[in-house]
């Protein structure tokens, strides 16, 4: 079984500005509330650690590896929980400019294995409000960023 969520925001900053803070893994703790620490290298075949905490206060740590950088365009993850086939999720974020100059991020995860049923009814909830806050929580500091250098 497969599931996916989908979350967008618009970002008043250029894709570059938004890729400089998504991809300073290092910084996370400053500002995400949905991946609270994360540390590895963005590159293709490299291997992260992310300690993820949901609205409802639950934490985790994944270990996912990295399947698509493209600058200021792409960044995508694939993880396991244990074995690949039991509950696998590819994460992607995709930043599009907008015709005034900002970004569009689109933020979603498809979700492959034999738990997806199971933990359907929370993806759809915990775990889509942790991206939504975390989409949140990257506008707020892109803008203020984007402000600053304006």
């Amino acid at each position: 079984m497969h599931h996916e969520l989908h979350t967008e925001i618009e970002i008043d900053a250029t894709p570059n500005t938004v890729w400089d803070i998504l991809t300073d893994l290092a910084g996370y703790s400053e500002w995400n509330t949905f991946i609270t620490e994360a540390a590895g290298d963005v590159a293709v075949g490299a291997r992260l650690v992310n300690r993820m905490q949901t609205p409802n206060g639950k934490t985790m740590t994944i270990k996912p590896a990295v399947t698509a950088v493209e600058r200021a365009k792409t960044f995508e993850w694939l993880g396991h929980l244990g074995v690949p086939g039991i509950f696998d999720g590819r994460h992607r974020f995709d930043l599009e400019a907008t015709s005034t100059g900002g970004t569009r991020l689109l933020h979603g995860e498809r979700f492959d294995g034999v738990l997806v049923r199971l933990l359907r009814n929370s993806l759809d909830t915990q775990t889509k409000a942790g991206f939504e806050a975390m989409n949140t929580a990257l506008k707020l500091r892109a803008e203020v960023r984007a402000d600053a250098t304006s």
